[in-house]
């Protein structure tokens, strides 16, 4: 019997290396996709090393076109994802009314409509299946906007209500939606440890009936 699959797009790092840490301990084959190759292939060995069956693809989130490839790519080389992974971002850092609306419109096309793009690459496989997962890294600033970071805000906004209108489509086919809102600065060591954030996706993908984990000190 065939891996179950994971896909994770905007791999770097951080989260997402926790993330592709946890799903690859539970035996699922990893596949990370970003635009550098050089920092993938680092992290595909880094987690070869750690007996996690990983992979890399190359895509950016900001351009459809190479979205579509890389998942037709991903089903023709492994098979079509069980879990999707959003972890792609871009942040302006400016005050609203200094924020050019280019700027604002790129930020949101990588951190909204990269998301969706790649969910409907995976949904309908999904819905054939009857069962599938669809997580998103959200974050604070979805709830308590700060000025300077206007354009993330909005975005983080954005994705956060993605996810909740997903989940409410798609519950019905059996497919299982959910943002983690992280509430502070990932750093390794911390409470904000990408291997302790990582059991946030895990339990949304696992069994819990929430939509959304609020990842935060008590």
């Amino acid at each position: 019997m065939s891996k179950p699959v994971i896909a994770i797009v905007g791999a770097g790092p951080g989260v997402s290396a926790g993330v592709a840490r946890k799903f690859g301990g539970h035996g699922f084959t990893v596949v990370l996709l970003a635009r550098g190759r050089e920092s993938l292939d680092l992290q595909v060995a880094d987690l070869r090393e750690r007996g996690v069956d990983a992979h890399a693809v190359t895509a950016d989130a900001s351009v459809k076109e190479t979205l579509v490839t890389a998942f037709a790519q991903i089903e023709s080389e492994f098979a079509a994802p069980d879990v999707l992974v959003y972890n792609a971002g871009a942040n302006t850092i400016s005050d609203p009314s200094d924020l050019a609306e280019e700027d604002l419109l790129a930020d949101f096309t990588v951190n909204v409509a990269g998301a969706l793009v790649c969910s409907r690459l995976v949904i309908p496989r999904m819905t054939e299946r009857g069962t599938g997962c669809l997580l998103f890294t959200g974050g604070m600033l979805a709830l308590k906007p700060v000025a300077s970071r206007a354009s993330a805000a909005i975005s983080k906004a954005g994705l956060r209500n993605l996810a909740f209108t997903l989940a409410d489509e798609l519950a019905p086919a059996g497919i299982k939606v959910g943002t983690v809102t992280i509430g502070g600065v990932v750093s390794p060591g911390t409470f904000f440890d990408p291997d302790l954030i990582s059991e946030a996706y895990w339990d949304l993908f696992n069994g819990s009936d929430q939509t959304e984990i609020l990842y935060q000190p008590a």
